[in-house]
């Protein structure tokens, strides 16, 4: 057996060991034997206790009792009662469920839940509650208030004046408590120490050992005893005047209205902006303290005492106070240890008047710029439309040989996309709305096909139906942009196992790696044919509501979707769960970017991949008024023409009067739409129905404005 020698030296690993066991040791000791935490494990439970041990917690009891809640916390207390812990509660929280008791310096807390899913059974809780500052209870004392924090202790003991104060002069002594003498109250100079109390006695006190016996440098106290004509004795203790703080700092405001530090509650109504705001705090400081806090913070603030105010039940002081916008009053009383303050202001008549005209003012700028934006993008667009229509040709067509299509296809067609199995039909043309339908009414009539007659049939668009031997055909003919997209679907249409007429593109692959464009403002390769960038916003805001970026990049499908799946990435966008499609001709994912949600969809065109990245901005939009409902779409309407127009959609027909949308009018008519393809019509005096298609989709917002020769121009907003 080996043996250590006095003086032999011991290697330092080993002390360091030696000392980390003894220190793990004795802090176990020192909290097992902690006399001021209660081992809740060891107390009494109700009867038909099941006590929940699947968490171990020294702290902390959980158990189920088969009987309701209510009767469960009656229960509880008297129990508890029977064993010598003395129940209370904590000032301003007289109506709260938990229930708090006390036992010598010992506190416990105890609180009450339904049993999940059994209204008939109640899980109940205790819960150490380490009380910092232990003062006495009276024996049989009644409505008792205590907080261990501070302390704080207000009850009706029931025994005389004179016994009581003999009470607590034994006892206060007993737990380490010193009656202050005009020596040991020194450090206070404006300590009262020879105050009297009206039918009553009062003393000062203060627990000079600290923390050793769990009193964490306590502040002074003043115990004040006064007789009933009942004959008990009303008792208070709280901490003495002179060691609260004289001179208050200001804490953050509540509804933009001034709050003193420290508080212990607080509530608050309106902000800064709001007509009315109110706020109400507890503040842990003397009434004049509070009260000179309010006049200099009010003072700094522009405020100005207008004189007092009637007092209302449980003030001390009420004031009535004013600024150059609003009307106020500050009401300050007492309740426990607290200084209770309401602080009410509300903006004047003359005010509000002046608000309202100044946000109509803005308003009607905001709009009449508005205008002149819609002005400028109506005429743009309308000579985008005659110079597009311009290139269209009329020149009849003749049908484009070795078509497999169940209806033949005009020479012109470009990029035929055909699902048999769905009897779906589409393509582009270089031939205008007039060619394309004059070439299907000559093709599709001697076949059998009989027409329906339309309502829908304008140079820019024209709707034909077609019927023959119980089967039918819709045909969409539309201008967009420099070229007509046609559109047909029908069960005409259909072919079994019909194969795509287009062949399979094949994607080579690019050059160089695409590098993102340091000047974009949303991110697109350098390596591009085409890029615009479209943002929708209020005039002088630099926050647009939708940015859009469309931009044509030669290079294969794959490398683009990487690239931008990168390049958003670094930017803080995320994908949407289930929010990606993707294939080899195209690919669309949803996005959740910082600013708001987002879509990415990428196509093939001209041997080249499309591009158009959409971000929407929700605070924006909110802001303007123009949020569409939640699964809906809104559409807004305006008029800058001389006369009145109708707008038919959705089986609503709306009027847009002249100049709706503008300074005059300045809330044009809004409707909200389930998201979907819509046919509208337009109709003005003296000229013929002008019809159009419009898609929207949940979340859009989409402005329709009639200009002055009836056309009308559609803007997606948001």
């Amino acid at each position: 057996m080996s043996r250590m020698t006095r003086g032999t030296q011991v290697p330092a690993r080993w002390r360091l060991l030696a000392c980390g066991l003894f220190l793990m040791a004795s802090c176990g000791v020192a909290a097992a034997a902690d006399p001021g935490i209660v081992d809740v494990h060891a107390l009494p439970q109700l009867e038909g206790a099941v006590e929940d041990t699947s968490r171990p917690d020294p702290y902390r009891v959980e158990y189920r009792v088969p009987t309701p809640q209510a009767v469960t916390s009656q229960a509880a207390r008297k129990l508890l009662n029977t064993e010598g812990w003395v129940s209370y509660v904590l000032p301003l929280e007289e109506k709260s469920a938990t229930l708090k008791f006390k036992k010598g310096r010992q506190g416990l807390s105890v609180h009450f839940t339904q049993a999940l899913g059994r209204p008939d059974q109640s899980m109940v809780y205790y819960k150490t509650d380490r009380i910092y500052s232990n003062v006495p209870f009276p024996d049989g004392a009644s409505d008792l208030v205590f907080d261990g924090t501070r302390p704080y202790l207000g009850c009706i003991a029931p025994g005389a004046l004179d016994a009581t104060s003999e009470f607590y002069t034994s006892r206060m002594e007993a737990i380490g408590w010193r009656k202050l003498t005009a020596e040991t109250a020194a450090r206070w100079t404006n300590a009262g120490l020879d105050e009297t109390v009206q039918n009553g006695v009062r003393a000062f006190y203060d627990h000079p050992e600290g923390d050793t016996t769990q009193f964490y440098k306590q502040k002074p106290v003043m115990l004040t005893l006064t007789r009933r004509d009942d004959g008990r004795t009303n008792v208070e203790i709280r901490i003495a005047p002179f060691a609260l703080p004289a001179d208050l700092n200001a804490d953050s405001d509540v509804a933009g209205l001034p709050r003193p530090n420290p508080t212990k509650w607080t509530r608050g109504l309106g902000s800064a902006s709001s007509n009315k705001r109110e706020m109400s705090v507890a503040a842990m400081a003397e009434l004049p303290a509070v009260l000179a806090f309010y006049h200099r913070e009010l003072a700094a603030r522009g405020w100005q005492d207008d004189g007092s105010a009637p007092l209302a039940p449980g003030d001390d002081v009420a004031i009535k106070i004013s600024n150059a916008e609003e009307t106020g009053v500050l009401r300050l009383g007492r309740k426990y240890d607290f200084t209770m303050v309401s602080l009410t202001a509300q903006v004047k008549e003359s005010a509000l008047a002046a608000r309202a005209k100044a946000k109509k003012e803005a308003d009607e700028k905001f709009l009449g710029d508005a205008l002149g934006a819609a002005r400028q993008l109506i005429a743009a667009d309308e000579a985008r439309r005659k110079v597009q229509a311009a290139t269209l040709s009329d020149a009849p067509l003749n049908a484009l040989a070795g078509s497999s299509t169940p209806v033949p296809l005009p020479e012109t067609a470009e990029g035929v996309k055909f699902e048999g199995d769905d009897g779906h039909l589409e393509f582009s043309s270089t031939s205008s709305v007039k060619a394309l339908t004059a070439f299907y009414r000559a093709s599709l009539k001697p076949a059998g096909w009989k027409e329906q007659p339309s309502v829908i049939n304008q140079p820019n668009m024209a709707v034909m139906e077609f019927a023959k031997g119980g089967k039918s055909i819709s045909m969409t003919v539309m201008q967009m942009g420099p070229k007509v997209n046609v559109r047909a679907d029908g069960s005409g249409l259909v072919m079994a196992a019909a194969k795509p007429t287009a062949a399979a593109e094949v994607q080579a692959k690019s050059s160089e790696p695409l590098k993102p464009d340091p000047e974009s403002q949303l991110p697109v390769p350098t390596q591009r044919s085409s890029t615009s960038l479209a943002t929708t916003k209020m005039p002088g805001s630099e926050t647009p509501f939708r940015r859009e970026l469309a931009a044509s990049i030669p290079a294969p499908l794959g490398d683009v979707l990487a690239f931008y799946r990168t390049e958003l990435s670094r930017l803080g966008w995320q994908e949407k769960t289930g929010g990606a499609t993707v294939s080899a001709e195209r690919a669309q994912i949803d996005f959740t970017s910082p600013q708001g949600p987002a879509v990415l969809k990428l196509g093939r065109a001209k041997g080249e991949t499309t591009v158009s990245l959409a971000q929407k901005n929700p605070d924006a939009a909110a802001k303007a008024d123009i949020m569409p409902k939640p699964g809906q779409a809104r559409l807004m309407l305006g008029n800058i023409g001389a006369k009145e127009a109708s707008l038919t959609i959705n089986k609503q027909t709306v009027k847009i009067a002249a100049g709706a949308g503008g300074p005059q009018s300045p809330k044009g008519p809004m409707l909200d739409l389930p998201p979907g393809t819509y046919q509208y019509a337009l109709r003005m005096p003296g000229r013929p129905a002008h019809t159009e298609t419009l898609t929207v989709a949940a979340g859009d917002a989409w402005g329709l404005m009639v200009g002055p020769s009836g056309d009308v121009l559609p803007l997606q907003m948001y």
